[in-house]
């Protein structure tokens, strides 16, 4: 059984279909809020939909203002400088 993802607006359709090819559920952001939501928004929205939050935004690395504990989980991406590693990162991901 797969998982379910909650996509944030940041996110590019090739890792969305590479995690839908790996027989996860995604859920993207635009389909559920505004794009320019923020961020306290977007995380309790993944909340609300028993989603792990995966997102480009760095901000959701904070565990003093998103504690681990309190969801079922954030994947912050970081490969603004480094895009070329994006296949790599989404072996570990889905394997």
């Amino acid at each position: 059984m797969g998982l379910r993802f909650f996509a944030d607006h940041c996110i590019p359709n090739s890792i969305i279909q590479n995690l839908l090819d790996a027989g996860h559920e995604v859920l993207r952001l635009k389909d559920h809020i505004p794009i320019e939501s923020p961020d306290p928004i977007v995380i309790a929205t993944a909340e609300k939909l028993n989603s792990i939050l995966i997102s480009l935004d760095g901000d959701f690395t904070d565990k003093v203002n998103y504690p681990p504990e309190h969801y079922k989980g954030i994947i912050a991406l970081q490969v603004r400088n480094h895009p070329e590693i994006t296949p790599q990162l989404m072996v570990r991901l889905i394997n």
